[in-house]
């Protein structure tokens, strides 16, 4: 049998983590460098030994998910670029304004 490199108590209380403050298993699993599918993993057998109720996780939802963000992402970014020309524009304005 395989030994894990994280202890049951690690598993679970980052399972806890999850479950008790409605954390994104995505940003934990980030947060601790961990493998999403991983930590899902961990999620759904620590919900089984418990008899809690599992909802089927796709992680095609990630993946919308990141799309999502990206696209937000570069809206944002599309509007800072906008500002920074303006204020170049009004920087260089107020130099010339200056001579």
């Amino acid at each position: 049998m395989r030994q894990s490199k994280y202890s049951q108590e690690f598993k679970d209380s980052t399972v806890q983590l999850i479950i008790n403050n409605n954390e994104s298993v995505v940003q934990v699993a980030e947060d601790l460098d961990l493998n999403p599918k991983t930590l899902y993993h961990w999620v759904t057998m620590y919900k089984k030994a418990h008899n809690i109720p599992t909802r089927d996780v796709n992680l095609l939802s990630s993946k919308e998910n990141e799309h999502e963000k990206l696209k937000r992402l570069r809206a944002e970014n599309k509007v800072l670029k906008q500002e920074r020309d303006i204020l170049k524009k009004a920087a260089a304005y107020a130099a010339f304004e200056t001579l």
